[in-house]
Parts: structure tokens; sequence; C-alpha cells
């Protein structure tokens, strides 16, 4: 456990940061060595596959991964007022729920993945691989993820940020192996993938949870005895109040990308690939952001639990610091080399070869040069996340995906091609930015502080 009410805070959110930072590095590592051995062995065609499950997989996790988000809010208030009561109790819930609403969903998507994948405007020579692969992952590794999920924001709620990393960054090594191995040695193709990603996951739910009631302290352990499980009802509602308007808003940016991708689709399988492609390096790219911002939501949760007030603002004007300086030095490094880190998806042989860098190229050029615009949106966005103010941020969001990106990138489509569709998601974040901004100078969020939960 780590308190994040006394000390330097732009340092203690850095420190904070830097193991989430290390297992998102992995991770979108991992991301990108599993597109690559996919686009170079196994082909295009398989690379679209593999990214059109994308979306679907996160908007699949994106709301019940909001109610993390607000089982993480309370238990670092309850810790900032050494509530370790309220504590067990809110880590319970938390992980009954997302074991009961994880199996229910995965049984869902199993069931409708080819009329969704059909919806979406896949490819007809993607939509096989396609549903195999969705359909691996989805029946093996949802129950897993879910509750990694929790464990982890269980953990960072209580300031423990490092010990997940571990396990994700041994499961992330384990995919790399079993990827190669799978398809390169086996010949399984997509499958292979599928099955790599099932297995590491498995090992890295089992092994964190068994570290989680071995290691940890007795008021976060989740034993597998139902007796002595505790779920509450009012704590489950409270979670409910904070995280679902993240949810929502998380399932909203999910549906967004299914939006694009249903608008990127018809442009064949060449813009399907490098979207896919581009995609993982933009997300490679935006992570300190996110991550400084998820440290960010954890210090101002504790510092107004214990109603330092003071420290908030400190932390917020570090953390742009931070994030901006990161932010550009990765973007330029993209923008300058956009078209040498494409030519590593794809197989120099391949009849889409030179198309798939085009596009790929151009998506990386446009949408990072703006990488600016979006930490700062995220920044502000994780002080008022942490004070349990979900609702204004979440309307904001929905205003300017999908009254301003969507459209746009429908309508810009029909007279740029791709790279109106790449033009929309800066436009979109610019919105989104200026909205977070004006939310945060309006002190409105301060008044969302749990105050009947500390008690």
């Amino acid at each position: 456990m780590n308190d994040l009410t006394q000390g330097r805070e732009g340092k203690q959110i850095m420190m904070f940061a830097i193991p989430m930072l290390i297992g998102n590095v992995f991770q979108q590592l991992y991301n990108i060595v599993d597109s690559i051995v996919v686009g170079k062995y196994i082909g295009s065609v398989a690379l679209a596959a593999v990214g059109a499950s994308f979306p679907i997989l996160f908007t699949l996790s994106a709301l019940v991964g909001g109610i993390t988000i607000g089982g993480s809010v309370l238990i670092s208030q309850y810790y900032g007022a050494k509530n370790f009561k309220k504590i067990k109790v809110t880590s319970d819930t938390l992980q009954i729920f997302l074991l009961v609403s994880s199996a229910a969903l995965s049984l869902l998507f199993f069931a409708i993945s080819r009329p969704l994948f059909q919806f979406l405007s896949i490819p007809p020579e993607v939509l096989p691989d396609a549903v195999r692969y969705f359909d691996i992952v989805i029946l093996t590794t949802t129950i897993p993820m879910f509750s990694l999920f929790g464990m982890s924001a269980i953990l960072r709620g209580v300031g423990n940020s490092k010990t997940p990393v571990v396990f994700v960054v041994i499961s992330i090594i384990i995919n790399i192996i079993l990827d190669l191995l799978f398809v390169l040695v086996f010949g399984w193709g997509v499958d292979g993938v599928a099955w790599a990603t099932a297995i590491a996951t498995i090992a890295a739910w089992v092994a964190l949870w068994y570290h989680l009631n071995s290691k940890e302290n007795a008021v976060i352990r989740f034993n597998l005895n139902y007796k002595k499980w505790q779920f509450d009802w009012t704590n489950f509602r409270l979670s409910l109040r904070i995280g679902l308007p993240s949810g929502v808003q998380q399932t909203l940016v999910g549906l967004g990308s299914m939006a694009l991708l249903s608008i990127v689709s018809p442009f064949g399988v060449a813009a399907l690939a490098a979207y896919t492609a581009a995609g993982r390096v933009d997300m490679f790219v935006s992570m300190p952001a996110m991550n400084l911002a998820a440290a960010l939501s954890s210090f101002v949760g504790q510092n107004l639990g214990a109603e330092r007030y003071d420290r908030i603002k400190k932390g917020l004007y570090s953390t742009l610091l931070y994030s901006t300086v990161i932010c550009v030095a990765l973007s330029l490094v993209v923008v300058f080399f956009g078209g040498e880190i494409m030519r590593l998806f794809t197989d120099i042989n391949s009849p889409d070869y030179n198309e798939i860098i085009t596009i790929g190229k151009e998506y990386l050029v446009i949408v990072t040069s703006f990488y600016i615009v979006f930490s700062t949106m995220f920044v502000y966005n994780g002080v008022t996340r942490g004070a349990g103010a979900t609702v204004v941020p979440m309307l904001i969001t929905t205003l300017s995906l999908w009254a301003i990106r969507v459209p746009l990138a429908y309508l810009l489509s029909h007279y740029f091609g791709t790279a109106g569709i790449w033009w929309s998601i800066p436009i979109g974040w610019a919105a989104g930015c200026i909205g977070a901004v004006l939310y945060y100078n309006s002190g409105l969020w301060k008044k969302h502080r749990v105050k009947t939960a500390l008690n």
C-alpha cells in the first residue's frame, strides 16, 4: 500500500505511473509484435481479421471496466480516510460483479459474433478468420481478463501499481513466445494467435489471484470460498454511480471505434490492415498520457479522502508537464519515421504492400501530430474522475465522439477517402479537450467527494 497524501506531488504521481507505464509498454509491444507476426507471416487478410476484433473486444470490456473505475475511486478515498472495513467490502463486491458479468457477456457475444461482423461490413475474405479468432478469445479470456481488471483496480486504489505489472509483463512474454511457436513452428495461423492470447491471459489471472490471496493485506484478498464473499448492494450502487458514467463513456468510445471500423471497411482489405497496424502504434504513443491520468486519479482520490485539496492543483500541473513532454517526443518519432514503422507490419511480397504503407503512414502523420491535445484532455479528466465526478466527462465524450468525430469521418471520407476519416479523430479530441478544461475550471467536480461513504 502507498500513501499518496504526503510528499512531492509530481514525483509521487510519476513514481506511481511508472509501473503501470512499464506494464502497458509491454502490452503494446506485444500488440505490435503480434501484428507484425500476423501481417508478415500469415498475411494482410489475417491482420485485418485480428484488427477487426479489437473494437468489439474493447467495447465488451468498457462498460464493465467503468465499474472497476468506480471501485478504485472508492477504495482510494477509503484508504485516504483509513476506513479498512469499507475497502474489504468494496473489493469483494467488485470481484463478484466482474465474475458474473464477464461470464454472461462472453456467452452473449459468442452467440452474435458472425452477424455482428457482418453488420460492420467486414470484407467477405476477412470474415471467416475474424469470427474464428474472436470466438476463441471471447470464450477463453473474458472471465480472466475482467478479474485481472478488478484486481489491478483494487491494488491501484490502495496505492500499489507495481504488483499487477509484474504479472502482466510475464504474461506478455509468454504470449509472444507462444505466438511465435504456434504461428511459425506449428503453422496454426489466426487460431494460434488466439490460443496464445488465451493461455497467457489465464496464466496471469491464476498467478495474480494466488499472489493477492497469499501476499497482500487481508483487506483486499478475495477467497475462492464463496461463503466468505461479501456483496454489499449499497456499496455496489455507489460504485455504479461513480463508475457507470466512465463505463458508458468508454463503451461509447468503443462503439465509436466500431463505427469508424464500419466506415474504413468498405475501402478494402489494405485499408483495414493499415488501420489495424497504425492503430497499434497509435495506442503505444497514447499510453503515457493515459497512465499518468490513471495515476493522477488515484492521487486525487486519496487526497480528497484526506481533505488535502492543496495538493490536487499541483499534481495536475506536474502531470500536464510530464505528459506533454513525453507525447511530443513520441509524436515526433512517429511522424518522421511513419513509413519505416509501417513496413514492419507487412510482407514486401504482399500485393497490398505499397497501399498499406501509404494509408498507414497517412494515419500516423495526421493523428499523432495532435497527441498533445489528447494528453491534455485525458489529464484533466483524470482529476475529475478521481473525485468521482464522471457524468459530465461522459457527456463531453459523447458529444465530441458522436456529434463530431463519427459524422465527420463519414462525411469527409466521401471527399478525401481514408484521410478524411483520420482527420475526424484529432478534431473530436479538440472538442473533448475544450470541454474537459472548462469543466475542471468550473470547480463543480469538487462537490463529488464521497462524503457519506467515508463515515
